[in-house]
């Protein structure tokens, strides 16, 4: 697992301005996003960081262990990850609860167990090359980069995107690049990747994002219908141009919109 160095750590970001990278800062010209960290660090006084910190704990141990989640540095990330800073100031009490949070924009930050079985399905090294679709509020993106030598996220939601790239800014991660952008195209440019993520529902796979895997590398993506009680979560792996599939459990996830959507 990579250390996080708080005095070096820059985030790459790319608003899809002219197609270019702006490394370490961060420019929005249209939004000028609420910064959801230092809302919540506005809540937080005395020895708070210590009592979330317990309840990350009992988080790990009580949601996520007792479900069956061994890989040590999957609960290293969940246990290093101050999820109470990824929800919104009125929310921060309910942060370590066992279930998603609203994050504003008809989204969610998922439930910790979904964060950490997914990651897990991933099979990620330090050295690996991740793609997410659908940053949200950066929760899931945070814990990726806790593991991974780099974090590539697609948020087509402008508001959130710009939210999370203030607060991932805010806590010096360097190995992440964010992009405002339809997930459901994948990035073909920093492709191939060695894992990708979904956290949103598709009707189908996209072919693009199997496309972009690398030889070997594993996307794990819930399909099904957002009318549906619940879909079904998969893991796909690549093996040359063949690909097998494993049903994983069912999910609840909202649904993943643009292209694919029409």
């Amino acid at each position: 697992m990579p250390e996080t160095n708080p005095a070096a750590c820059k985030i790459a970001t790319d608003t899809g301005i002219e197609g270019r990278f702006i490394a370490g800062l961060f420019y929005c010209l249209e939004w000028n996003p609420v910064p959801y960290l230092m809302a919540s660090m506005s809540k937080l006084t005395g020895n708070s960081e210590e009592v979330f910190a317990e309840r990350r704990h009992r988080m790990i141990e009580r949601q996520i262990v007792s479900r069956g989640v061994q890989d040590r540095c999957v609960l290293d990330a969940m246990r290093t990850v101050p999820r109470h800073r990824f929800v919104p100031s009125g929310s921060i009490e309910q942060a370590y609860q066992d279930g998603p949070l609203s994050i504003g924009q008809g989204q969610t930050i998922s439930q910790p167990y979904i964060v950490a079985s997914m990651t897990e399905h991933l099979e990620l090294t330090p050295s690996s090359r991740v793609l997410e679709i659908g940053t949200g509020c950066g929760y899931q993106t945070a814990v990726l980069a806790e593991i991974a030598a780099e974090v590539v996220s697609l948020e087509i939601i402008e508001k959130l995107h710009a939210r999370a790239s203030e607060l991932l800014t805010g806590l010096r991660y360097h190995n992440i690049i964010l992009k405002h952008a339809d997930g459901s195209l994948g990035w073909p440019d920093l492709a191939p990747y060695d894992g990708i993520i979904v956290t949103a529902t598709a009707p189908q796979e996209p072919q693009p994002l199997l496309d972009q895997l690398s030889d070997g590398g594993r996307l794990v993506i819930p399909i099904g219908s957002h009318h549906d009680i619940s879909q079904k979560l998969w893991v796909i792996t690549r093996d040359g141009q063949d690909f097998s599939r494993e049903y994983l459990y069912d999910v609840r996830f909202v649904p993943m919109t643009g292209e694919i959507d029409q």
